[in-house]
């Protein structure tokens, strides 16, 4: 059994050799099946088709035409970084994060500036339906069972903050009574 540090571990052996090498059709055809899966960017396609090709060789002597590919997908509609930046919104504003969140999301999914304009006026408009989702999940000012201390009350300030919301939004919830209505008039 080979030291740590020295050689190929299993893992690298098993990624090697788990297919036949790669060429230009089998390559689409892996894109075809991920697109098919799972809602993605440009960017998450490109990283995954580059990942796959760092797993197993290349075995046209040409290039790989990984850019072309995307940018055909995307021509066709398979792709659409400015719907998935769309869907993203919603379904983070449903979970109760803010803006500062969303923006951080479709940073890490790659979706260009530009493509992420409506998903961030979409997350803005809905500010306060997802800072009231994330107060009714985390019961936290009008939907706490009591009034917290002082030091509570920071804490889930701080969560607020986390979860992308403004300051201004985050301590109408945290510090309302327990059933107290909240102002959304800002």
């Amino acid at each position: 059994m080979a030291q740590k540090g020295q050689g190929p571990t299993n893992r690298d052996k098993a990624l090697k050799n788990s297919g036949k090498a790669l060429d230009q059709n089998k390559l689409q055809d892996m894109a075809l099946r991920y697109v098919s899966r799972y809602a993605t960017t440009r960017h998450k396609l490109r990283a995954y088709l580059q990942r796959k090709l760092r797993e197993r060789e290349w075995a046209d002597e040409t290039p790989a035409e990984i850019d072309q590919m995307v940018e055909r997908f995307a021509e066709l509609g398979y792709i659409d970084d400015v719907l998935f930046a769309k869907n993203k919104a919603i379904a983070l504003a449903n979970r109760g994060y803010g803006i500062r969140r969303v923006q951080q999301a479709l940073y890490q999914a790659g979706v260009e500036e530009g493509d992420d304009s409506a998903a961030l006026q979409l997350s803005d408009r809905q500010k306060w339906e997802a800072a009231r989702n994330f107060a009714r999940k985390k019961s936290i000012g009008p939907f706490a069972p009591e009034k917290y201390d002082r030091e509570k009350c920071q804490k889930q300030l701080q969560a607020f903050i986390r979860a992308g919301h403004g300051y201004d939004i985050a301590t109408r919830y945290v510090f309302a009574k327990p059933g107290e209505e909240i102002d959304e008039s800002c």
